[in-house]
Protein backbone atom coordinates (compact mmCIF):
# COMPACT_ATOMS: atom_id res chain seq x y z
CA UNK A 1 0.00 0.00 0.00
CA UNK A 2 1.16 3.50 -0.70
CA UNK A 3 0.15 6.54 -1.20
CA UNK A 4 -1.50 7.82 -5.01
CA UNK A 5 -1.77 11.11 -6.67
CA UNK A 6 -3.78 11.36 -9.81
CA UNK A 7 -3.16 14.29 -11.92
CA UNK A 8 -5.32 14.48 -15.03
CA UNK A 9 -5.26 10.90 -15.91
CA UNK A 10 -1.33 10.17 -15.13
CA UNK A 11 -0.69 8.40 -11.60
CA UNK A 12 2.13 9.67 -9.84
CA UNK A 13 3.99 8.66 -6.22
CA UNK A 14 3.57 11.83 -3.78
CA UNK A 15 7.26 13.04 -4.45
CA UNK A 16 6.35 13.28 -8.40
CA UNK A 17 3.11 14.89 -8.21
CA UNK A 18 3.51 18.34 -9.14
CA UNK A 19 1.07 21.33 -10.90
CA UNK A 20 2.50 24.66 -12.12
CA UNK A 21 3.48 27.73 -9.77
CA UNK A 22 1.22 29.78 -11.81
CA UNK A 23 -1.52 27.51 -11.52
CA UNK A 24 -4.85 29.85 -9.75
CA UNK A 25 -6.44 27.18 -7.46
CA UNK A 26 -2.09 28.12 -5.64
CA UNK A 27 -2.11 31.79 -6.45
CA UNK A 28 -5.85 32.84 -5.53
CA UNK A 29 -7.12 29.88 -4.11
CA UNK A 30 -9.20 29.13 -7.15
CA UNK A 31 -10.91 25.74 -7.15
CA UNK A 32 -12.77 23.52 -5.00
CA UNK A 33 -12.49 20.50 -3.41
CA UNK A 34 -13.80 17.61 -1.64
CA UNK A 35 -12.43 15.16 1.18
CA UNK A 36 -13.72 11.42 1.03
CA UNK A 37 -13.07 8.52 3.42
CA UNK A 38 -12.36 5.02 2.28
CA UNK A 39 -13.48 2.01 4.71
CA UNK A 40 -13.21 -1.60 4.32
CA UNK A 41 -12.27 -0.47 0.30
CA UNK A 42 -14.81 1.30 -0.62
CA UNK A 43 -15.53 5.17 -0.72
CA UNK A 44 -17.99 6.43 1.60
CA UNK A 45 -20.72 8.67 0.11
CA UNK A 46 -18.68 9.03 -3.32
CA UNK A 47 -21.93 9.92 -5.04
CA UNK A 48 -22.91 12.20 -2.73
CA UNK A 49 -19.49 14.16 -2.33
CA UNK A 50 -19.08 14.23 -6.53
CA UNK A 51 -22.88 15.92 -6.43
CA UNK A 52 -21.18 18.67 -3.92
CA UNK A 53 -17.96 18.85 -5.46
CA UNK A 54 -19.91 19.58 -9.17
CA UNK A 55 -22.05 22.21 -7.27
CA UNK A 56 -19.48 23.75 -5.67
CA UNK A 57 -17.64 24.39 -9.18
CA UNK A 58 -21.03 25.81 -10.78
CA UNK A 59 -21.20 27.91 -8.61
CA UNK A 60 -17.78 29.50 -8.85
CA UNK A 61 -18.16 29.26 -13.26
CA UNK A 62 -15.32 26.63 -12.95
CA UNK A 63 -16.07 23.42 -15.65
CA UNK A 64 -14.69 20.15 -14.48
CA UNK A 65 -12.90 18.98 -17.65
CA UNK A 66 -14.72 15.93 -16.92
CA UNK A 67 -18.09 14.27 -16.66
CA UNK A 68 -19.07 12.91 -13.12
CA UNK A 69 -19.04 9.33 -14.31
CA UNK A 70 -15.55 9.47 -15.53
CA UNK A 71 -14.88 11.53 -12.11
CA UNK A 72 -15.85 8.90 -10.11
CA UNK A 73 -14.47 6.35 -12.32
CA UNK A 74 -11.00 8.28 -11.85
CA UNK A 75 -11.45 8.07 -8.11
CA UNK A 76 -12.05 4.02 -7.80
CA UNK A 77 -9.25 4.07 -10.04
CA UNK A 78 -6.57 5.63 -7.62
CA UNK A 79 -7.89 3.73 -4.61
CA UNK A 80 -7.05 0.48 -6.56
CA UNK A 81 -4.03 1.89 -6.94
CA UNK A 82 -3.07 2.81 -3.88
CA UNK A 83 -4.31 -0.29 -2.30
CA UNK A 84 -5.33 1.39 0.54
CA UNK A 85 -8.50 -0.62 1.97
CA UNK A 86 -8.73 2.41 4.74
CA UNK A 87 -7.63 5.58 4.03
CA UNK A 88 -8.66 9.30 3.01
CA UNK A 89 -9.00 10.92 -0.65
CA UNK A 90 -8.74 14.59 -1.59
CA UNK A 91 -10.53 15.10 -4.59
CA UNK A 92 -8.94 18.72 -5.72
CA UNK A 93 -9.87 21.02 -9.24
CA UNK A 94 -7.89 23.88 -9.90
CA UNK A 95 -8.88 26.21 -12.39
CA UNK A 96 -5.34 26.01 -14.06
CA UNK A 97 -2.47 27.90 -14.89
CA UNK A 98 -2.43 31.10 -16.34
CA UNK A 99 -0.71 34.68 -16.50
CA UNK A 100 -0.79 36.64 -13.09
CA UNK A 101 -4.12 38.30 -12.17
CA UNK A 102 -7.36 37.76 -10.91
CA UNK A 103 -8.84 37.04 -14.00
CA UNK A 104 -10.17 33.54 -14.98
CA UNK A 105 -10.13 33.81 -18.32
CA UNK A 106 -6.22 34.40 -18.34
CA UNK A 107 -5.85 30.82 -17.09
CA UNK A 108 -6.44 27.46 -18.74
CA UNK A 109 -6.91 23.45 -18.64
CA UNK A 110 -8.36 23.56 -15.05
CA UNK A 111 -6.64 20.19 -13.39
CA UNK A 112 -8.33 17.32 -11.57
CA UNK A 113 -6.48 16.28 -9.26
CA UNK A 114 -7.24 13.24 -6.80
CA UNK A 115 -4.82 12.37 -3.51
CA UNK A 116 -5.61 8.75 -1.59
CA UNK A 117 -3.52 8.52 1.78
CA UNK A 118 -3.74 8.03 4.95
CA UNK A 119 -5.28 10.43 7.81
CA UNK A 120 -5.24 10.97 11.88
CA UNK A 121 -7.01 14.30 12.63
CA UNK A 122 -6.95 13.75 16.41
CA UNK A 123 -5.05 11.58 18.64
CA UNK A 124 -7.52 8.58 19.97
CA UNK A 125 -7.57 9.87 23.61
CA UNK A 126 -9.87 12.61 22.52
CA UNK A 127 -12.18 10.14 21.02
CA UNK A 128 -12.22 8.51 24.04
CA UNK A 129 -11.99 11.66 26.31
CA UNK A 130 -14.19 14.37 24.57
CA UNK A 131 -12.31 17.73 23.49
CA UNK A 132 -12.19 21.22 24.91
CA UNK A 133 -12.58 24.15 22.53
CA UNK A 134 -12.75 27.86 22.26
CA UNK A 135 -15.25 30.16 20.20
CA UNK A 136 -13.26 31.88 17.42
CA UNK A 137 -13.24 35.75 17.36
CA UNK A 138 -12.64 34.81 13.59
CA UNK A 139 -16.73 34.55 12.34
CA UNK A 140 -17.76 32.67 9.18
CA UNK A 141 -17.51 34.36 5.68
CA UNK A 142 -20.63 36.53 5.13
CA UNK A 143 -23.05 34.44 2.70
CA UNK A 144 -23.30 37.36 0.50
CA UNK A 145 -19.77 37.54 -0.16
CA UNK A 146 -19.29 33.80 -0.13
CA UNK A 147 -21.33 30.92 -0.12
CA UNK A 148 -20.44 28.92 2.71
CA UNK A 149 -22.06 26.25 0.90
CA UNK A 150 -18.90 25.99 -1.52
CA UNK A 151 -16.37 23.85 -0.66
CA UNK A 152 -13.37 26.43 -2.03
CA UNK A 153 -9.83 26.31 -2.06
CA UNK A 154 -9.50 29.27 -0.17
CA UNK A 155 -9.91 28.28 3.60
CA UNK A 156 -8.28 31.06 5.05
CA UNK A 157 -11.19 31.98 6.62
CA UNK A 158 -10.96 28.97 8.66
CA UNK A 159 -7.70 28.67 9.21
CA UNK A 160 -7.60 31.98 11.20
CA UNK A 161 -10.01 30.10 13.74
CA UNK A 162 -7.60 27.14 13.62
CA UNK A 163 -4.92 29.74 14.56
CA UNK A 164 -7.24 31.07 17.57
CA UNK A 165 -7.89 27.20 18.84
CA UNK A 166 -4.16 26.61 18.33
CA UNK A 167 -3.43 29.73 20.75
CA UNK A 168 -5.69 29.00 23.22
CA UNK A 169 -3.89 25.13 23.31
CA UNK A 170 -7.12 23.77 21.64
CA UNK A 171 -7.45 21.52 18.57
CA UNK A 172 -10.90 23.17 17.38
CA UNK A 173 -12.83 26.08 17.43
CA UNK A 174 -16.21 27.13 17.38
CA UNK A 175 -17.47 29.68 14.57
CA UNK A 176 -19.80 31.91 14.54
CA UNK A 177 -21.57 33.38 11.92
CA UNK A 178 -22.60 37.15 10.69
CA UNK A 179 -25.44 37.41 13.17
CA UNK A 180 -23.74 36.31 16.12
CA UNK A 181 -25.14 32.24 16.08
CA UNK A 182 -23.54 29.32 16.09
CA UNK A 183 -22.56 28.30 12.61
CA UNK A 184 -19.81 25.52 12.39
CA UNK A 185 -16.31 24.56 13.38
CA UNK A 186 -13.26 24.74 11.29
CA UNK A 187 -13.23 22.15 9.75
CA UNK A 188 -16.47 20.05 11.50
CA UNK A 189 -20.42 20.45 11.67
CA UNK A 190 -21.53 20.63 15.65
CA UNK A 191 -24.29 18.96 17.50
CA UNK A 192 -26.08 19.66 20.49
CA UNK A 193 -28.19 17.28 23.05
CA UNK A 194 -30.50 18.83 25.19
CA UNK A 195 -33.55 17.30 26.71
CA UNK A 196 -32.65 14.10 24.52
CA UNK A 197 -33.52 15.86 21.49
CA UNK A 198 -29.95 16.50 18.90
CA UNK A 199 -29.75 19.68 17.37
CA UNK A 200 -27.67 21.32 14.72
CA UNK A 201 -27.51 24.63 13.39
CA UNK A 202 -29.45 25.10 9.91
CA UNK A 203 -27.68 25.50 6.43
CA UNK A 204 -28.98 28.98 6.49
CA UNK A 205 -26.53 29.66 9.04
CA UNK A 206 -23.75 29.77 7.18
CA UNK A 207 -22.58 25.98 7.15
CA UNK A 208 -21.14 23.86 4.76
CA UNK A 209 -23.96 20.88 4.31
CA UNK A 210 -21.82 18.19 5.62
CA UNK A 211 -21.96 14.65 4.32
CA UNK A 212 -20.94 13.19 7.96
CA UNK A 213 -23.52 15.62 9.35
CA UNK A 214 -26.37 14.41 6.83
CA UNK A 215 -25.00 10.73 7.83
CA UNK A 216 -25.70 11.36 11.74
CA UNK A 217 -28.83 13.29 11.47
CA UNK A 218 -30.36 10.00 9.02
CA UNK A 219 -28.63 7.54 11.81
CA UNK A 220 -30.42 9.76 14.89
CA UNK A 221 -33.76 9.90 12.76
CA UNK A 222 -33.63 6.30 12.81
CA UNK A 223 -32.94 5.22 16.15
CA UNK A 224 -36.02 7.57 17.30
CA UNK A 225 -33.39 10.39 18.34
CA UNK A 226 -35.55 13.96 17.93
CA UNK A 227 -33.74 16.09 15.46
CA UNK A 228 -33.67 19.25 14.48
CA UNK A 229 -32.14 22.16 12.86
CA UNK A 230 -32.12 24.80 14.80
CA UNK A 231 -30.77 28.35 14.94
CA UNK A 232 -28.54 28.15 17.96
CA UNK A 233 -26.09 30.80 20.15
CA UNK A 234 -23.26 29.95 22.46
CA UNK A 235 -25.59 29.68 25.32
CA UNK A 236 -27.60 27.07 23.71
CA UNK A 237 -23.65 25.18 23.62
CA UNK A 238 -22.91 26.25 26.97
CA UNK A 239 -25.81 24.84 28.65
CA UNK A 240 -26.13 21.62 26.13
CA UNK A 241 -26.71 18.51 28.21
CA UNK A 242 -23.97 16.98 25.28
CA UNK A 243 -21.91 18.43 21.81
CA UNK A 244 -20.31 16.64 19.25
CA UNK A 245 -18.78 17.64 15.82
CA UNK A 246 -18.96 15.86 12.65
CA UNK A 247 -16.94 15.44 9.51
CA UNK A 248 -15.15 13.33 7.38
CA UNK A 249 -12.22 13.45 8.46
CA UNK A 250 -12.79 13.70 12.39
CA UNK A 251 -15.76 11.51 11.95
CA UNK A 252 -17.79 11.89 15.21
CA UNK A 253 -15.95 13.31 18.04
CA UNK A 254 -17.07 14.76 21.35
CA UNK A 255 -16.62 17.78 23.02
CA UNK A 256 -16.75 18.00 26.50
CA UNK A 257 -15.62 21.70 27.14
CA UNK A 258 -16.48 25.37 25.67
CA UNK A 259 -15.22 28.04 26.47
CA UNK A 260 -14.01 26.42 29.87
CA UNK A 261 -17.90 25.65 30.54
CA UNK A 262 -17.69 21.98 31.28
CA UNK A 263 -20.74 20.29 28.85
CA UNK A 264 -22.56 17.86 31.02
CA UNK A 265 -20.56 15.80 33.05
CA UNK A 266 -17.08 17.05 31.06
CA UNK A 267 -17.29 13.23 29.08
CA UNK A 268 -18.66 12.12 25.84
CA UNK A 269 -22.86 11.72 26.53
CA UNK A 270 -24.64 8.48 26.30
CA UNK A 271 -26.10 9.76 22.73
CA UNK A 272 -22.85 10.83 21.25
CA UNK A 273 -21.41 7.72 21.90
CA UNK A 274 -24.37 5.83 20.72
CA UNK A 275 -24.27 8.02 17.57
CA UNK A 276 -20.53 7.30 17.18
CA UNK A 277 -21.19 3.42 17.37
CA UNK A 278 -24.01 3.90 15.12
CA UNK A 279 -21.63 5.77 12.40
CA UNK A 280 -18.89 3.16 12.59
CA UNK A 281 -21.33 0.73 11.94
CA UNK A 282 -22.75 2.50 9.33
CA UNK A 283 -19.15 2.85 7.80
CA UNK A 284 -18.36 -0.71 7.95
CA UNK A 285 -21.44 -2.16 6.17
Amino acid sequence: MSAKVYINGKFFAPNEAMVSVFDHGLLYGDGVFEGLRIYNGKIFRLEQHIRRLYDSAKAICLKIPMTSADLTEACLETVKQSEFTDGYIRLVITRGAGTLGLGPERTENPQVIIIVDKIKLYPQEFYDNGLAIITASTIRNHPAALSPRIKSLNYLNNIMAKIEASNAGCLEALMLNHKGEVSECTADNIFIVRDGNLLTPPTDAGILEGVTRDVVLELAREAGIPTFEKTMTRHDVYVADECFMTGTAAEVIGVVKVDDREIGDGKPGPITRKLKALFVEHTMS
